[in-house]
């Protein structure tokens, strides 16, 4: 019986309230409005619409027919709140209950149906979703974000939506309330098995929401979803329009809001076009968002704008309502300025500050005042620009006391007029009642945009409690609400987050590094937009309610104070997350970052020398206009943080002022790409920078409670010691017994010295963290275990790898008797006991999870998922407060090829002082090696060094593919060390065997090997076939026939023969083509095991057979050259040509097959109904959710991202007559290397697929000299043998002139036009840029005639003499004065280029 109470319990709450509140006239249409039975399910938001605006009543007036006719809506709508407002202004009309889901890429079917708790005392219920809710009660359902639900979720509600039906776990059947009636008629509505059927509720209907797809980002509709719909296009003028509330004053005229609408509207307009002249433009200038309207009316509203903004002014009024623009192409600029200055507006100018004292408040307006008026709010005033009244505004403010506003006493930060501008803009969109958005600068390295103080001195202003949320990549939507966890007893229970916390509490909320969630950011749209948002078990929060509907439990209110500020993360470009939803979500404000003079007065403050401050600053100016989007990836930023850690360590220890070391350093230089190493050094010497003699560092001593480094030996003046303080061991004990390396030697050497001494200085006297950096087997960790053994240092370690995730990182979870208990990581160990933790392989891991130590560095703050805090200091009980002493050391490869580890220094921003570690200098591995091995001798140790040393050069110069370390050179010497009796050949192979198949390197390394007097009688393949023979020369094979007639091919079939001469493929035989006999004319391998003939029957082949052999050997080659249609000089030829470059191309085409590769690499698939256990989802599990593994699989691409398609590449050689003139100096052999290098790099790739490319020319007589096609690839040896005769050709019979920028031009419009992922036009010039009258901004120009193509240009010859072209085209145009250096740079740029 217990199940019919149960339906009769449902049946009464589902019966239809019988009073009616009223009767609705909408147009044509009458509807008698129904009394609500849960009055807390109403809408009740304070941003209704106006129900009197034509445009709101023509969409009312739809979708009240729709109602009627019980058919779901789907609003399509650009992004914004308009469709969200305008479906709860429905069901504010018609009197209507709602519930609401907002979609993003984490939502299953748990939150479409039904989600399970374990109540005390371990009962398992069903917890109905809102969806259920909805059908159940008979209320409006309202699903934003249909766009950005993955496939395969939205059909859950196929049914549902189409026949009313609905399948729930709890055992229930929702069916449609008419086949309800049926059977309740029959008395059928339960079944045998315990089955209840429930009906739908007659009154439940669907409002959908999405932005079409395209144009922008998302997953398309689902067809059999979509046809359950009936659409309703929202037309975004009118959107706009109905958002904008009427003047303050209508007897104001507002002619500065009139001239912008117009505008705005007009590109909306213009953005729909389908003209054929329009089309083509139309996508520079992007519509603006649907609230920039909303926006402006209230900026004019509050803050009256002077008669005249400046240009300066306008730029940055227009990146504040439409911060798209930050990034869009310049012909956007330029279309926008037109429009006006043809609008009577000015002139548009830069959005950056034109002079120091410019005030950057928006309208020219600066704060003056802010006092407390009561518990909640402040006044706060502004003073106007000239001509104009100040303004004061009441805004909400927090509960603390208010910091004094002038300021006032010593101040941690330097209030410029920058600053202050930027403050004021703060509290100009505070007193908006907007939340904020710090959008960073377009620019990849700028000075400091002061973002962490400007949050935290904006909430001091305003007495608030603030609160920093970093986030991180594995944030789902709904823990950004909410999160579970698990009582004592082993019930599931939710609580708030940190976000929700602050709503109720009135705090100041910083999202730090909002874009790195990308999408999943939306699901908070309501919350940011309206204050609303729903919560667990039918809670929800409102803006307002009245206190008798507070009684129920289920409504809450957000405090009125609550505010949002978002930061970016500045690891992603800003095209990647700054998108129509966050521009709507926020009130955005473009970051102004410092000005020299400002970042001087910084950098002066550490106490460094004003000399050297100015030459850092001129370096850094000079770097930062060298970087570009291109090479933001391979390049370190500079930032003002970066300058303060080198300018305090010049303020420390002025006599170590080599400044070229140290930015070298701080720039991780050696690891740059070839090309950016060249700019670099360009740069130093442009800044008057340059290198100092290395000193020889002497070993630390410890004395008494200090570590001593003996000052470094130079040929300078005197040289200080520097004292390190030792560890005390009162403040961890535990940590001292058990945590502090124990190395039972360790070989000092003055490069590694020099190391630990700048790791002594960051970590134990600037207090810093660090990372280092290096190639495999140069001593990182022994480097770094080695200074803790000598300070006493405690120490934790991490290994980090490519699963491993964030919640690994915080806490190792284990479920004990239904409980879920979380031990802590060593990363927390060391938090709390002020330990050195060693994060090593931190660029193996995912980038998101590398992200989290940003914040942990920088601001001593990190979430964690169990709801506890990591803080600088104690501000709630739960918190892990920081201890002093806590430092992070990550240690990982050099980036780039072959080390296959992420870009991860990008995430991880300036916090963390960079070191490389290189193999030591040849002095210091001598001495290291023979401190190791003396048995060996001088000389021989000399030499070995000398080897190895010659072999990393060949690495770094693009000739050899392995970075050989000081482990390879380690394991050697202590191979010949213990086996004194093996040749040095056989301990070559325990590192060379890996290259067997290389013969490149097998040459390089012979090469070398000689050059250092080191005799090797076999290498590689050789001596692997030495070797073995050498083993089995006690087995032999004599045949019992042994004459010879002449050598010939011997017939085929598929057995194995041994011996004899009538079979082809046989071993052990004679004359015939086979394997391990005599006599033949060429070996033949076709399987078995071989049989060696003896050296002596081999060596008695006569002469005249052996001449046979070769002849035949040589008939071969002719037979396939004839097949090729190539001659022997041509083969001769092409073979030198493809010789001189094969290191390079077997870089090249590694790097672009890893790629490919990276392409499809698998991550861990979450939310899965089997595989491996998710151990952030035990909760889940336990409450029986099915969607709580997780297996490996490719990697969902973000919403919007564009299927993979192949990257089009255009090579441009440069076949001018000053080619051949001047070919003495190996410059047009060297194109003609690189385009063999390119020819068969492309052709040897296993996914040709994924390239598209081809190769052509200019001259003297053209810009379109056609090398290779991109649809007709050079496949055979003779097609590109013709291709280098023909690049040879040209010059010989050219006319003078050039045609560099036509072709250029010409290459990127080419190029531009491929359906592709990317696209790349990468050109080689030796002209003479003034003989020619090519000017910089002609050449600009042509680079980046089209912003979506990737140029680059390589200048050699006279090109190279110009020294304006790398200022004028920063990461995008090169000098190599060496033309020897053709075929590294061209493979370098590429490889920068499509690594990204």
């Amino acid at each position: 019986m217990a199940p019919q109470r149960r339906l009769n319990q449902l049946l009464s709450e589902l019966t239809p309230a019988p009073t009616s509140v009223g009767t609705l006239k909408l147009g044509d249409i009458t509807y008698e409005v129904p009394a609500s039975t849960s009055p807390s399910r109403l809408a009740r938001s304070s941003h209704l619409l106006e129900v009197n605006d034509p445009v709101n009543l023509d969409n009312l007036h739809f979708m009240l027919q729709k109602f009627l006719l019980g058919q779901d809506i789907f609003l399509v709508s650009q992004p914004g709140p308009y469709a969200r407002r305008l479906a709860l202004t429905f069901a504010n009309v018609i009197n209507a209950e709602y519930e609401y889901i907002a979609l993003h890429r984490d939502v299953g079917e748990t939150e479409l149906k039904q989600g399970r708790e374990i109540r005390r005392g371990g009962n398992l219920v069903y917890v109905d979703s809102p969806a259920v809710n909805a059908v159940k009660h008979g209320r409006l359902l309202i699903l934003e974000g249909i766009e950005k639900a993955e496939r395969g979720i939205m059909p859950v509600l196929n049914n549902l939506l189409e026949n009313r039906e609905m399948n729930l776990d709890d055992g229930t059947h929702i069916i449609h309330p008419h086949r309800y009636a049926q059977l309740e008629a029959a008395n059928s509505t339960a079944t045998k098995q315990g089955k209840v059927f429930i009906p739908a509720h007659k009154n439940f209907r669907v409002i959908a929401i999405a932005a079409p797809v395209p144009p922008y980002p998302g997953y398309p509709l689902d067809p059999p979803f979509r046809s359950r719909f009936q659409a309703r296009f929202v037309d975004p003028v009118g959107s706009l329009l109905s958002l904008t509330n009427g003047p303050a004053d209508p007897s104001t005229p507002t002619p500065l809001f009139d001239k912008l609408r117009d505008l705005i509207l007009s590109t909306q307009f213009a953005s729909e076009s389908r003209s054929a002249l329009e089309v083509i433009s139309k996508t520079s200038l992007p519509p603006f968002p649907q609230t920039a309207l909303s926006k402006l009316r209230s900026l004019v509203d509050t803050f009256p704008p002077p008669g005249q903004l400046s240009p300066a002014q306008l730029a940055r009024l227009f990146l504040t309502i439409h911060p798209v623009l930050i990034y869009a192409p310049f012909q956007a600029w330029a279309i926008l300025s037109r429009q006006t200055e043809e609008s009577g507006l000015g002139e548009l100018g830069s959005p950056s500050m034109l002079s120091l004292d410019e005030h950057i408040g928006i309208f020219g307006y600066h704060v003056s005042a802010i006092q407390r008026i009561d518990d909640s709010t402040a006044r706060i005033t502004f003073n106007a620009p000239p001509g104009l009244q100040p303004i004061s505004v009441l805004t909400p403010a927090g509960s603390k006391q208010l910091r004094p506003f002038p300021f006032c006493g010593e101040l941690e930060f330097n209030p410029t007029v920058r600053f202050m501008g930027l403050l004021t803009c703060f509290l100009q969109a505070h007193a908006l009642g907007w939340d904020i958005s710090l959008i960073p600068p377009a620019l990849p390295s700028t000075a400091s945009a002061s973002t962490t103080t400007l949050v935290k001195v904006f909430g001091q202003l305003l007495g608030y409690d603030s609160e920093t949320i970093h986030m991180y990549k594995e944030l789902g939507g709904r823990e950004l609400v909410m999160r579970r966890k698990i009582e004592n007893g082993g019930a599931t229970v939710w609580e708030p987050s940190h976000l929700i916390e602050g709503a109720w509490a009135g705090r100041l909320l910083h999202l730090s590094g909002l874009d790195v969630i990308g999408s999943t950011a939306g699901s908070l749209s309501r919350l940011v937009q309206d204050r609303e948002i729903d919560l667990w078990e039918n809670k929800r929060i409102v803006a307002n309610a009245l206190p008798e509907e507070l009684l129920s439990g289920e409504l809450s209110i957000t405090h009125p104070s609550f505010r949002v500020i978002a930061t970016a993360s500045k690891s992603l470009l800003l095209k990647d997350w700054l998108s129509d939803e966050h521009a709507n979500m926020f009130f955005p404000i473009p970051s102004q970052p410092m000005d020299a003079k400002e970042e001087s007065v910084i950098l002066s403050a550490t106490g460094c020398a004003q000399e050297h401050v100015d030459v850092l600053l001129d370096f850094a100016a000079k770097y930062r206009q060298s970087m570009s989007a291109d090479n933001v990836l391979k390049n370190r930023k500079l930032g003002t943080r970066s300058l303060v850690r080198i300018a305090q360590r010049l303020a420390l220890y002025p006599q170590d002022d080599d400044i070229c070391a140290i930015i070298l350093r701080s720039l991780l230089a050696e690891f740059l790409p070839a090309t950016e190493k060249m700019n670099l050094n360009t740069l130093l010497e442009d800044s008057n920078i340059f290198k100092k003699t290395v000193a020889f560092n002497p070993s630390p001593i410890v004395k008494g409670n200090f570590l001593v480094f003996p000052g470094p030996s130079s040929t300078g003046g005197d040289t200080l010691p520097t004292t390190v303080a030792l560890f005390d061991p009162i403040s961890d004990p535990e940590g001292v017994s058990s945590h502090v390396p124990d190395m039972d030697h360790f070989y000092d050497n003055s490069l590694q010295t020099g190391l630990m001494r700048d790791l002594a200085i960051d970590l134990e006297i600037l207090g810093e963290h660090v990372v280092l950096l290096g190639n495999q087997g140069v001593g990182k960790n022994k480097i770094v275990d080695r200074l803790c053994q000598l300070l006493g240092r405690p120490r934790e370690y991490i290994q980090l790898h490519r699963d491993t995730t964030v919640n690994q990182l915080m806490f190792t979870t284990a479920l004990e008797g239904g409980v879920i208990n979380y031990t802590d990581s060593p990363l927390l160990r060391a938090i709390k006991y002020g330990r050195v933790i060693i994060i090593d392989e931190a660029d193996k891991a995912p980038e998101h999870v590398v992200a989290i130590f940003r914040s942990l560095a920088g601001q001593g703050e990190m979430s964690l998922s169990d709801g506890r805090r990591v803080r600088p200091t104690q501000e709630r009980e739960a918190d892990i407060v920081v201890h002093p002493n806590f430092r992070l050391i990550l240690l990982a490869n050099r980036p780039g090829y072959p080390f296959l580890g992420n870009h991860f220094l990008q995430v991880l921003g300036e916090n963390f002082s960079a070191h490389s570690v290189s193999n030591p200098d040849q002095e210091s591995e001598r001495n290291l090696i023979g401190q190791l091995a003396p048995e060996l001798g001088e000389d021989l140790i000399l030499r070995l060094v000398g080897a190895f040393h010659d072999l990393r050069k060949g690495y770094e110069n693009g000739v050899l593919n392995y970075p050989y370390s000081l482990r390879e050179l380690i394991n050697l010497v202590r191979h010949m060390k213990a086996y004194p009796s093996d040749t040095l050949g056989d301990a070559l192979r325990n590192v060379f065997d890996f290259d067997i198949y290389k013969p490149e390197t097998i040459d390089k390394l012979a090469e070398i090997l000689i050059h250092h007097g080191l005799k090797v009688p076999h290498l590689g393949l050789e001596a692997a076939r030495e070797a073995a023979k050498k083993k089995v020369q006690d087995i032999q094979f004599e045949p019992k026939e042994t004459s010879l007639s002449e050598p010939k091919e011997g017939q085929h079939d598929d057995k194995e023969h041994s011996g004899g001469n009538k079979w082809a493929g046989g071993t052990g035989g004679r004359d015939t083509a086979g394997m391990g006999g005599r006599g033949g004319y060429k070996r033949l391998y076709k399987g078995g095991d071989i049989k060696q003939v003896s050296d002596s029957l081999k060596q008695q082949v006569p002469d005249e057979i052996r001449e046979r052999a070769r002849e035949m050997a040589r008939q071969e080659l002719k037979r396939r050259l004839e097949e090729l249609d190539m001659s022997d000089s041509e083969a001769k030829g092409y073979g030198t040509l493809l010789s001189a470059t094969q290191a390079h191309m077997a870089s090249l085409l590694d790097l672009l097959e890893h790629l490919a590769a990276k392409e499809e690499e698998r991550v861990w698939v979450k939310r899965q109904i089997d595989g491996e256990l998710d151990d952030s989802r035990l909760t889940e599990g336990l409450t029986g959710e099915s969607a709580v593994y997780k297996r490996r699989g490719m990697e969902k691409p973000e919403i919007g991202r564009p299927q993979i398609k192949p990257k089009r590449i255009k090579f441009i050689f440069d076949l001018s007559a000053s080619m051949y003139r001047f070919q003495y100096d190996g410059r047009l052999q060297r194109s003609m290397e690189t385009a063999v290098m390119l020819m068969e790099t492309f052709d040897h790739l296993s996914r040709k697929e994924k390239y598209v490319w081809d190769m052509c020319g200019h001259s003297g007589d053209g810009p379109d000299i056609i090398l290779t096609e991109a649809d007709k690839p050079v496949t055979t040896l003779k097609d590109r043998w013709k291709v280098t005769e023909k690049m040879y050709m040209v010059p010989q019979y050219a006319f003078a002139g050039d045609y560099t920028v036509e072709a250029i031009t010409k290459g990127v419009n080419e190029v531009a036009k491929y359906d592709a992922d990317d696209w790349f036009v990468i050109a080689i010039t030796d002209a003479n840029f003034g003989r020619y009258q090519i000017t910089p901004e002609e050449l600009t120009r042509a680079m980046k005639f089209n912003p979506k193509v990737n140029t680059a240009l390589i200048c050699i010859g006279e090109g190279a003499e110009a020294s304006w072209i790398t200022k004028s085209l920063p990461g995008r145009a090169f000098r190599v004065a060496n033309t020897g250096d053709i075929p590294n740079v061209l493979r370098s740029i590429l490889s920068t280029m499509v690594d990204r």
